[in-house]
């Protein structure tokens, strides 16, 4: 799990829009976002604002496991970002945690966080431009030849797909292009 919030803290960090499914302003709120992180059942809530167009993440976080919010919650991180944008606080950016928890760049448990992320990361974009689309995973699957179960599966980050199998997602179901890039 803790390597899944870490990609959609790396989603919102890279992507001009990232969907909501992962990142979702709370109304009534003055700026307060929520991160949100599923993995099977279990459903998790990290609260996060913007400072000066940077991501800030909130210390609290929780297990949602009502369909509501819980307003004490709610208020928690309210009261935490008003503590942090009046004071001055050590904040670490994603890299420096990253670097703390997961080691530099080049070592094997970094190099598999920032792998899963790749993969993670083409489930959202898939799931970002179906939704766009209008489409559901059903209708999706219909036009590429698969299932609904496998285009779940590649959305949540249950599965890798293929890459021929993503060139299908992407021109036929989408009717998108897929462009590929190698970077040294």
């Amino acid at each position: 799990m803790k390597d899944k919030i870490i990609w959609t803290f790396d989603l919102i960090e890279n992507l001009q829009r990232v969907p909501e499914t992962y990142l979702k302003h709370m109304e009534h709120t003055d700026g307060l976002f929520e991160i949100r992180v599923q993995q099977g059942s279990d459903i998790f809530r990290i609260f996060c604002f913007f400072d000066q167009g940077q991501l800030v993440v909130l210390a609290n976080g929780f297990q949602k496991k009502t369909q509501k919010t819980p307003k004490q919650e709610i208020e928690k991180a309210l009261k935490i970002k008003e503590d942090m944008k009046a004071a001055e606080n050590n904040i670490m950016t994603l890299n420096q945690f990253k670097d703390k928890h997961y080691g530099k760049p080049g070592t094997a448990k970094r190099d598999a966080l920032e792998a899963g992320y790749e993969n993670f990361k083409i489930g959202a974009l898939i799931l970002e431009a179906r939704l766009k689309k209008g489409l559901t995973q059903e209708e999706l699957a219909d036009k590429v030849g698969t299932t609904k179960s496998y285009i779940s599966k590649i959305e949540n980050n249950i599965k890798e797909v293929r890459f021929s199998t993503l060139q299908k997602i992407v021109e036929t179901g989408l009717g998108g292009h897929l462009e590929l890039s190698i970077k040294f």
